[in-house]
């Protein structure tokens, strides 16, 4: 798996973990789990470009 195929999975993953747990946890709406994805993808993309 090459390096950027690794961090786009990633990122996607990120994304996905958090929006669920963030359902999980009783977020009002769907629109309100997506946004505490958007928090997640963005911590997970300056990891990310860091570690580079």
């Amino acid at each position: 798996m090459s390096r950027t195929a690794q961090d786009l999975a990633t990122l996607a993953a990120a994304f996905a973990a958090s929006s669920a747990l963030a359902a999980a946890l009783g977020a009002a709406n769907f629109g309100t789990a997506l946004s505490f994805g958007q928090i997640g993808f963005a911590a997970a993309l300056l990891w990310v470009l860091l570690r580079r």
